[in-house]
């Protein structure tokens, strides 16, 4: 027995549905679900849970590229390596599976899967929802959030995204001549659409719109890319900040600076999407 837990340990466990987790994380998400079966949620909202569970991640070491792996595509589940979209991932697929009351491993799985594939379903490398306006849109259609941006005040945001697509080498998935043409007519979609975001310099005359639990995808100042950064508003002395898996820490934490003052401290970021999540009945 001793040896199969140090090697569960040492390897990722592969399941049947190629699902990678490791024992470490698969250890984290039970300690998790306890924690949330012992929790009374039914008078909590979905942004109450999503700020709650969202702590729980504190200092949580920042880790980029963990769903990049070699083969055929894989529902990657890691809890203890975070990047900002993955922190994002985690923390809704817990406030959604706990407000059902469903804590098994299996309907962690079947969430997480419908939430970060196009339509809920894993098929290839491009069935997953790489361009975050587009993850923002697909999930609105499913019914899992709302892009309040433009109630909030937001404008016209011009979304040419074409960075995928454009640069191939930096994906090695996209070593694959079909993925790239998928990858363009995914692109072309997304450009087809209508996008709303509020600049950076509007954002503190509209903070008070912004509830804590809210999704925050910060857009970037480039021609060919829509999102650089994403996270979940929290509130602290009267100000809303971000709760986030933060690539300048290395961890998940709160930023030190309110929302407002975080964008305009970086001049790559030009605004934020804001989304809602919906209730479930």
């Amino acid at each position: 027995m001793r040896l199969v837990t140090i090697l569960l340990v040492l390897f990722p466990v592969f399941s049947k549905a190629q699902v990678i987790c490791s024992a470490e994380s698969r250890e984290r998400l039970d300690a998790v679900f306890s924690e949330l079966s012992q929790t009374d949620v039914s008078q909590k909202t979905m942004n109450d849970l999503t700020v709650e569970i969202g702590t729980w991640f504190l200092n949580t070491p920042y880790v980029e590229k963990t769903l990049e792996v070699s083969g055929e595509e894989k529902l990657v589940i890691n809890l203890i390596g975070l990047d900002c979209t993955t922190f994002l991932e985690t923390v809704i697929t817990l406030a959604r599976v706990a407000k059902e009351g469903r804590f098994t491993f299996g309907d962690y799985e079947h969430e997480l899967e419908f939430l970060r594939y196009r339509d809920g379903i894993r098929k290839e490398y491009p069935s997953r929802l790489h361009y975050f306006s587009d993850w923002i849109y697909n999930n609105q259609q499913k019914g899992i959030l709302k892009d309040i941006t433009r109630d909030i005040g937001g404008e016209l945001y011009p979304n040419n995204v074409a960075f995928m697509s454009g640069n191939p080498e930096l994906y090695p998935q996209l070593a694959n001549g079909e993925f790239v043409d998928q990858i363009k007519n995914i692109e072309a979609e997304i450009k087809s659409r209508t996008y709303y975001y509020l600049p950076k310099k509007d954002i503190k005359g509209h903070e008070d719109k912004i509830r804590p639990g809210d999704l925050i995808a910060i857009t970037i100042a480039m021609d060919n890319m829509d999102i650089s950064h994403v996270g979940i508003a929290i509130e602290q002395n009267g100000r809303i900040h971000l709760l986030h898996a933060s690539l300048d820490s290395k961890k998940v934490e709160i930023s030190k600076k309110p929302l407002y003052e975080y964008l305009m401290g970086h001049k790559s970021q030009s605004g934020i999407m804001v989304c809602r999540l919906s209730e479930l009945k």
